[in-house]
């Protein structure tokens, strides 16, 4: 019996105690964020132009306000004129990103092949924007560049230019 308790007490003597360790528990959770949306309410339209045999521009502005440059001018019948009008939706007061087109965009005559290119897109707001009770608007406007003696017409292109935007 003693030899037990002489073996008993060197096993358990002898065994290391380990108190260098711990545990806690983290619960893990997620918050799922309404998608973001992005919607055309107004089309980009230019107006009337007049040209004359020279090259000529006419910049659009976000807040739909036209300024010719080269052969072109703007007759007192403006026409429709308007910058594109984007409405974006999406979770409370998150800020997002806005990407436009960075290359040419064409626009052909109804009936025809001619063409014109539309660049230099801008808009308002500029690279970022924020919702404000889930909502934000943009508006887009670019340049329109416009041929030497450009064939009278109405130019357009059914698919439109792609605007993108994505959460911050």
């Amino acid at each position: 019996m003693k030899k037990l308790i002489v073996f008993a007490i060197a096993i358990f003597g002898f065994t290391a105690v380990s108190f260098g360790q711990a545990t806690a528990n983290a619960p893990a959770s997620a918050t799922i964020i309404t998608p973001i949306s992005l919607s055309k309410t107004t089309d980009m339209n230019f107006g009337n132009i007049a040209v004359n045999n020279a090259i000529g521009t006419v910049l659009l502005t976000p807040a739909s306000t036209r300024t010719p440059g080269g052969g072109v001018t703007l007759p007192a019948a403006a026409g429709t004129v308007a910058a594109a009008v984007f409405t974006v939706g999406g979770a409370g007061t998150n800020s997002f990103s806005i990407t436009l087109p960075s290359g040419d965009f064409l626009i052909t005559r109804a009936s025809g092949s001619e063409t014109m290119v539309v660049n230099g897109f801008t808009s308002t707001p500029s690279g970022t924007g924020a919702l404000v009770g889930g909502t934000a608007t943009i508006n887009v406007g670019a340049t329109l560049n416009v041929g030497a003696s450009q064939v009278a017409g109405v130019y357009t292109n059914v698919g439109g230019f792609a605007v993108t935007v994505n959460y911050n």
